[in-house]
C-alpha cells in the first residue's frame, strides 16, 4: 500500500475559527489548502439531511428539542449561535458551499437521541451527493459500523471509514478492529489522536487499513499525528495543521 503525505481535513469546518458546521466555516474552509471539509449530519422528521452535530439543537442553535422532531422548513428557520442570523445548512448547502474548491466532503452519519440510526438514512445522504455530483469525491464516515457498512455497499464513494469510541478501541484491541474491520470492507478506520501509536499504525497498514484521526487541535498533536503518517488529520485548527505540515 503506497502511503501519501497525511491530508488534512476541517473538523466540523474548523470549530476553533468559525462556528461549527455553519456555512460560514464550510466557505472559509473551501479557500484554504487543504482536502477534506467534515461535517456531521442528522434527519429531520420528513427525512431531509442537515448538518449539525448534536442530536439535539440547544447547543448550537436558537432551537429546542430533537432535530429529528422538527421538519426540513422548521430546521431552516432555526438560526446558528455566533453567526448572524445565519440558518443551519441543509447537507446540499454545504455542498454548495465547497463547490469549485479542491475541497473534499467528509460526511459523518450520526445517531438519533436514543443513539440508533436513523432509518433510510445512508440512501438519502447518497441521493443528496448525487443530486450534486460529488459522491465520488466523497467520504462517508460513522461511528455505527453497520451505517459505515451499508455505505461500502452502495459504492462510488471516495471512501468509507468506521470511527471508533475510545471504548472500542480499547475493547476489540488491535486484531479485534482489523478483524471488524476487513470482515466489512472498511479501507480506513479511525480514532482519536490519543489513542494511537507507531505501533498501532504499522499493524493497520500491515493489515492495508488507512487510519484517520480526530482532536488533534493544538501543534504537539498535530505534529505527533503526522509524524506518524495518518492518512487522515482531521482538526479544529486547520491553518495551523496546514502550517506544520507545510514545515514537516
Amino acid at each position: 500500500m503506497t502511503h501519501h503525505p497525511t491530508a488534512i481535513a476541517s473538523h466540523r469546518g474548523g470549530a476553533f475559527l468559525w462556528p461549527e458546521n455553519s456555512l460560514t466555516a464550510f466557505r472559509e474552509t473551501a479557500r484554504l489548502r487543504l482536502e477534506q471539509a467534515e461535517c456531521d449530519v442528522h434527519a429531520t422528521a420528513d427525512g431531509d439531511v442537515v448538518v449539525m452535530h448534536d442530536a439535539t439543537l440547544e447547543r448550537t442553535t436558537d432551537g429546542i428539542g430533537a432535530v429529528a422532531a422538527l421538519t426540513s422548513a422548521a430546521f431552516r428557520r432555526l438560526r446558528v449561535k455566533g453567526c448572524r442570523g445565519e440558518a443551519p445548512p441543509m447537507l446540499r448547502d454545504m455542498l454548495d458551499a465547497l463547490a469549485g474548491s479542491a475541497v473534499a466532503p467528509r460526511v459523518e452519519i450520526k445517531s438519533d437521541t436514543q443513539g440508533r440510526p436513523y432509518p433510510g438514512l445512508v440512501p438519502r445522504v447518497l441521493k443528496v451527493l448525487d443530486g450534486t455530483a460529488t459522491r465520488s469525491a466523497t467520504w462517508i464516515i460513522a461511528f455505527e459500523a453497520q451505517v459505515a457498512a451499508e455505505a461500502a455497499a452502495a459504492g462510488g464513494l471516495a471512501g468509507v471509514a468506521w470511527l471508533l469510541e475510545r471504548a472500542t478501541w480499547r475493547g476489540l484491541g488491535m486484531r479485534g478492529t482489523i478483524a471488524v474491520a476487513q470482515a466489512y470492507g472498511f479501507p480506513e478506520i479511525g480514532v482519536h489522536e490519543s489513542q494511537l501509536d507507531a505501533e498501532g499504525v504499522a499493524a493497520l497498514r500491515a493489515a492495508g487499513i488507512g487510519v484517520s484521526v480526530w482532536g488533534a487541535n493544538h501543534e504537539a498533536s498535530i505534529r505527533r499525528m503526522l509524524g506518524l503518517g495518518v492518512d487522515v488529520l482531521t482538526t479544529d485548527d486547520p491553518p495551523l495543521a496546514i502550517e506544520l505540515r507545510a514545515k514537516a
